[in-house]
């Protein structure tokens, strides 16, 4: 599918390493581990591969997009906001025909995947209710076939409007992210976007570019027991979630790993 000004080398990994400031894309099986100061270097270097020459940026029905994926506690979100805004910033740059006067639209958005929640009565709907809501966040409480549909959207007509998920009511919020003609690159950002059974398959085929964070599960269990404790959730359940739900989520995806195009290695988003 992709585009030949975006190279496609299949499962490389990506390794920076600081060299008078460089971000050196080391594009070897073996990778070299990313260091806690460089994680900008990471940003700058994704967002500079999906920004390309000003000859696509003409093209009206340009659409370039990216499935990101990795367990809970990767660091997604941060790292597909942190890479649009990047996008954002870079890609008037290179569109030199731009007049410099107008402020150019967004080029890049993000769509997560979370907005593809069952909802609550839908749950409730289920044979075993209690152990539904108990495992909300595994692949069977999403709704693959929509966010399918709307990827569909996306290719074909160029923009789409798809649901948020509202964390203080637990539910999605209808047409609540709109993708539009005027962006050009579009994250994807998600737990099981490349897993292979059922529409999640169908959905992996749509990306031009596979990436995935990689992460110690030991380490990304940790960030999630912090998030659910920082939500309110007492220690011991958080505990109990995170063995009954969040690491055999995690393991799951983990596996997916292997339909990535790019791996980026996860570091402490805090240093």
């Amino acid at each position: 599918m992709g585009h030949p000004l975006f190279s496609h080398h299949h499962h490389h990994t990506l390794s920076l390493s600081r060299n008078n400031n460089y971000v050196i894309y080391c594009q070897k099986k073996e990778s070299l581990a990313v260091e806690g100061s460089c994680i900008e270097d990471v940003y700058d270097a994704l967002a500079k591969r999906l920004v390309p020459t000003a000859a696509v940026t003409a093209d009206p029905n340009f659409k370039y997009i990216v499935g990101l994926a990795g367990p809970p506690g990767a660091g997604k979100t941060t790292l597909a906001s942190e890479v649009v805004k990047r996008v954002n910033k870079l890609w008037p740059q290179k569109a030199s025909s731009l007049d410099s006067q107008v402020n150019p639209p967004d080029v890049a958005a993000v769509l997560p995947m979370d907005g593809f929640h069952l909802y609550r009565s839908q749950l409730d709907a289920m044979e075993n209710p209690k152990e539904a809501h108990a495992r909300r966040g595994a692949p069977w409480t999403f709704n693959p076939e929509l966010l399918l549909t709307c990827l569909k959207t996306l290719k074909t007509q160029g923009s789409v409007s798809v649901p948020s998920f509202d964390h203080g009511v637990g539910d999605p919020v209808e047409d609540d992210i709109f993708v539009t003609l005027e962006h050009k690159v579009v994250i994807v950002e998600g737990n099981y976007i490349f897993l292979e059974d059922g529409s999640w398959k169908e959905i992996s085929s749509i990306f031009d570019e596979k990436w995935f964070i990689d992460i110690d599960i030991d380490k990304a269990m940790q960030r999630v027991l912090k998030r659910h404790i920082s939500t309110g959730k007492p220690p011991d359940v958080a505990k109990w979630r995170i063995q009954y739900n969040d690491r055999p989520n995690a393991e799951l995806i983990i596996k997916s790993k292997r339909n990535a195009d790019l791996i980026i290695h996860s570091v402490d988003f805090q240093n």
